[in-house]
């Protein structure tokens, strides 16, 4: 097939150049076709039309064009790593560049070629040096032609390097791809076309010109979504819910049964879902807090205001040791009002799973708690008014319609989440929600110390957990990895068991938990730790979510650099629920500024909200929150830009306000995708 025949479904493997390997290697990112090609967004750019001599570099980051007089690698034992170095020179001196852990460095620089080198001129290690820096050749005319080059993500086959050759195959092509932003929408906001500005991502003729086709692919992501947002509001509001009517009495009979006051940012967040339930048209919000904030007390307070009611109430968890722990807690503040409470789940025996769907559907049962087996289709309800989703960002219509056959009606929905969603993230990604945030935490709670620790004070570190262990608390260490055979060079979960329990806690009860273990063993594991028969837990991220252990105050998190702020914080949230202080330790091998600078911010601050925001700018949208797995696909960093969230968000309202979204196919197509969406699946 000639390129004249070539069409975006067209295989990659047309290409000059791809061969069986490289095949390979695309299809492992994801790229299947032309299209998938260039649809495969850069990760950034780096601009060399503006190169610097040696003699004039200042710190910085800093890009030059250098010939290579000298390249090494070696192991640095004290660190456990490899550094590759090279010196580098121009006619007015000469550099030291340095790279971690990439040993391969080494044999792709060649000693008398010149490049092009791009990175962070620092002090470090008592002398400057080019830290990690990115490299192109300086004779490769073709690939530097613009002076601006676009990098991609990559893996082991394919590189930047090679994509730009490829995508240059196909540029043509950018002229039949569709993005769904209507004409008449693009031409208002001064918008160029989609495959102008596809074309100008990967082959920017100038920094300004890339900054348009970065602003204009951002602006449609979020135009879509937030029509799609905007649609599916619509669509619920339309449908009719029972109306769960406000009883101050049972308010009071809840709150005087309490050992404690709520907070008043709990007292906001339960009024403000007491008015939802009151109307007729579904409840559809959001409730975001920080770990410990007391969400789950405002879903209980909705539980018993719609058991007075006549509705019952499912309560859906994403794992089974949080439903049971949940079941427990949330009896015992619901039976002294009456409220019949049960517990649905895959491990219980048939006979007592069967019972509980019996009672269930007679009606018995007010308040069901459970994981999705809630949603099976064993599972009917007598008369289900409201649906509470903990940790599941985002319930898909599909299934509430399901739940809504099984009992004739659309219950009103409470999502909570404790990973804290920038506002203006949360506006478009639950664009078809309300949101209310919790921002303070209960009384009494100590703030978490938080340590960056350099790995050859880990053996400090563990004299301090000892301490904690006699005194009679417990630990947590969280591993990146299950066995050394799932990552090289992280920390395992089940090397690190069998070493701590031989080496330095050898006196001292240990147990392990993972995702591959049975969810009995799962489920034996964390009762005992709950319990107090183990004084250490070694996991994986696994008790990110749903683990409540009030007398755990240590964390420990081996390869911190490899888990995001979000999820650091969702780790470091398991401890500092009791009264004891609590300690979170960050054990990290990197040697990347900007990775120990994002552990630092966990130093500095135990504010959720914050942190997200943080993460949020460095690491962009799909990686932090993990959007993909809910279809959004935000690959642009334009979601951070709180005055282009406000133009598409109202470019979107204006278009619903006019148009019919059955004559946009793409926009239609979008509504429909996210009506099914759930990340229940």
């Amino acid at each position: 097939m000639t390129e004249r025949g070539w069409r975006l479904d067209t295989p990659v493997e047309v290409l000059n150049g791809v061969g069986p390997a490289l095949s390979r290697g695309l299809h492992r990112l994801g790229i299947a076709t032309i299209g998938d090609l260039l649809n495969h967004y850069p990760r950034r750019w780096e601009d060399y039309s503006a190169t610097k001599k040696i003699a004039a570099l200042k710190p910085g980051l800093v890009t030059l064009k250098a010939e290579v007089l000298g390249v090494q690698a070696r192991r640095s034992f004290k660190r456990k790593l490899t550094v590759s170095e090279a010196i580098l020179g121009d006619d007015s001196g000469t550099v030291r560049a340095v790279w971690f852990n990439q040993p391969y460095i080494a044999t792709q620089l060649k000693e008398g070629q010149s490049y092009f080198f791009s990175g962070k001129f620092e002090f470090k290690n008592n002398h400057l040096s080019i830290q990690n820096p990115s490299f192109e050749p300086a004779d490769d005319q073709s690939s530097v032609s613009s002076k601006i080059l676009p990098i991609y993500p990559e893996n082991a086959q394919i590189n930047s390097r090679l994509l730009r050759k490829l995508i240059a195959q196909v540029i043509r092509l950018t002229d039949r791809l569709k993005d769904g932003l209507p004409d008449h929408i693009a031409r208002e906001q001064g918008y160029e076309s989609h495959a102008r500005a596809i074309a100008q991502l990967h082959q920017p003729s100038s920094m300004r010109e890339l900054e348009l086709a970065q602003d204009r692919l951002a602006f449609s992501e979020l135009f879509m979504l937030s029509v799609s947002g905007l649609a599916l509001r619509r669509e619920l509001e339309a449908e009719t819910s029972v109306a769960i009517p406000f009883k101050l009495e049972t308010v009071n009979a809840f709150l005087d049964q309490l050992s404690f006051h709520l907070t008043s940012a709990q007292k906001r967040a339960a009024w403000t879902v007491f008015k939802d339930i009151e109307r007729t048209s579904p409840m559809n919000r959001l409730i975001e807090g920080d770990v410990g904030s007391g969400k789950t007390m405002v879903a209980v307070l909705a539980a018993a205001m719609a058991a007075q009611a006549g509705v019952q109430t499912a309560i859906m968890v994403p794992t089974e040791i949080l439903a049971r722990q949940h079941f427990k807690s949330i009896e015992r503040y619901l039976r002294p009002l009456g409220v019949k409470v049960d517990l649905l789940v895959g491990a219980l025996a048939r006979k007592e799973r069967v019972a509980a769907q019996q009672r269930l559907a007679a009606g018995e049962t007010q308040v069901v708690i459970g994981t999705q087996a809630l949603i099976g289709d064993t599972t009917q309800f007598h008369r289900l008014g409201l649906v509470v989703v903990d940790e599941q960002h985002r319930f898909g219509v599909a299934q509430r319609r399901a739940l809504r056959a099984k009992a004739d009606i659309m219950p009103h929905l409470l999502s909570m989440t404790a990973t804290p969603i920038p506002r203006s993230l949360a506006l478009v990604i639950y664009g078809d929600l309300d949101v209310s945030i919790i921002n303070e935490l209960p009384p009494g709670r100590q703030p978490i110390q938080t340590k960056l620790v350099d790995p050859s004070h880990r053996a400090k570190v563990y004299g301090e957990i000892d301490k904690q262990i006699t005194q009679g608390r417990q630990v947590y260490v969280v591993c990146p990895a299950i066995s050394a055979s799932d990552h090289s060079g992280r920390k395992s979960v089940e090397i690190e068991y069998d070493k701590l329990r031989k080496g330095q806690f050898v006196h001292r009860r240990i147990g392990m938990l993972h995702g591959r273990m049975k969810a009995e063993e799962k489920e034996s594991v964390m009762a005992d730790f709950a319990s107090g028969k183990l004084d250490m837990l070694i996991a994986t991220s696994v008790i990110e979510v749903g683990v409540d252990v009030p007398n755990a105050t240590v964390m420990m998190i081996e390869g911190a650099d490899r888990f995001g702020l979000a999820a650091l914080h969702q780790l470091r949230g398991r401890v500092g629920r009791g009264e004891h202080q609590s300690f979170c330790y960050l054990v990290s091998e990197s040697e990347h500024d900007e990775a120990l600078n994002r552990l630092r911010s966990l130093e500095r601050t135990n504010d959720g909200f914050r942190l997200a925001q943080i993460d949020l700018e460095l690491r962009g949208p799909g990686e932090v929150y993990g959007v993909k797995q809910h279809g959004l696909d935000l690959r642009l960093s334009g979601i951070v830009d709180p005055e282009l969230i406000k133009r598409a968000r109202a470019a979107a309202e204006s278009f619903l306000a006019t148009e019919k979204v059955v004559e946009y196919p793409l926009i239609a197509a979008r509504v429909e995708e996210l009506k099914s969406v759930t990340s229940l699946d």
